[in-house]
């Protein structure tokens, strides 16, 4: 079963329920025998293994399929991690261009890299930055040794803050996403993350971004290009995030706005991630 604004639709139909109604099904687009359905966006079939579309300004969901199954989400854990330091700098007043110096945990990190050494001095904006658009798992954990005081009260203070949200299916081990059978979330817990992040200026305005140029005088790695395509590829696209490992597949929150609408998507170990997405924010616009 999949469904829409939370009504249930059965996927397959009888061929003789079919039949009784064959002249309305027909003027709608409906073919007879086994069948999926498809209405005012046309064919939603999706090949992620969860996905969900949602009015970034209610909350509502108008489009789920298996929202509440609990799957790795790579580096969308990062949309947290940005989050809980921007709220923290927020509450004590603390500035953004604030130079750090990066704990050794940092340097090394495998995966995505910014290629942090320890020591270097750069600020948490150019982290941030570095974190969101280019997926630097290295900036991840120097912002949550540097936020948390500790990787481990950070990564504490993350599930927290996602129990606060409302999540339910959701638990992070590490503030990058690396993979850990016991690091997942929801599609409907990562929109609602992504929706609670999206409120915050900062963090908006750092997910559009299309690039950014860091201040590291010292390293030749400083201009970020944003790996999340949406920004570039869909009319209104305005963020969030990408993420991937090979054991999670492809995972992506993106978002959107046009005319005053909002939408949110999310989509989770799927293959098609960007194509899927793209349709299902047109979908979301549709019936808003």
């Amino acid at each position: 079963k999949w469904w829409r604004g939370g009504d249930f639709v059965q996927k397959k139909f009888l061929c003789a329920a079919a039949a009784a109604v064959g002249l309305l099904w027909g003027s709608l687009g409906f073919s007879y025998g086994e069948m999926t359905v498809a209405v005012m966006a046309g064919d939603l079939e999706v090949n992620a293994e969860a996905a969900v579309v949602m009015d970034a300004d209610s909350g509502r969901l108008l489009y789920a399929q298996n929202p509440d199954k609990r799957l790795a989400n790579a580096s969308t854990t990062k949309i947290m991690t940005a989050l809980l330091t921007l709220e923290i700098l927020e509450k004590y007043d603390s500035p953004l261009d604030q130079k750090v110096e990066i704990p050794a945990e940092a340097e090394g990190v495998e995966g995505s890299s910014l290629y942090l050494k320890a020591g270097e001095k750069i600020s948490i904006e150019d982290l941030l930055y570095g974190m969101m658009l280019v997926s630097g798992n290295d900036s991840a954990v120097a912002l949550s040794c540097i936020i948390g005081g500790t990787q481990q009260h950070f990564i504490e203070m993350m599930n927290r803050r996602a129990d606060a949200i409302g999540c339910t299916g959701t638990h992070f081990t590490n503030p990058n996403g690396l993979f850990d059978e016991d690091h997942y979330t929801t599609a409907r817990d990562l929109a609602n993350i992504t929706r609670t992040a999206m409120k915050n200026k900062t963090f908006r305005r750092m997910v559009a971004a299309k690039e950014w140029n860091a201040d590291r005088p010292g390293s030749t790695y400083r201009h970020f290009v944003n790996k999340n395509k949406t920004v570039r590829q869909f009319d209104g696209g305005n963020g969030v995030k990408i993420g991937y490992t090979k054991a999670s597949g492809r995972t992506l929150a993106a978002s959107a706005t046009r005319d005053g609408k909002n939408v949110i998507c999310v989509v989770m170990s799927a293959p098609n991630w960007f194509q899927d997405a793209y349709r299902l924010m047109e979908y979301g616009f549709d019936v808003l």
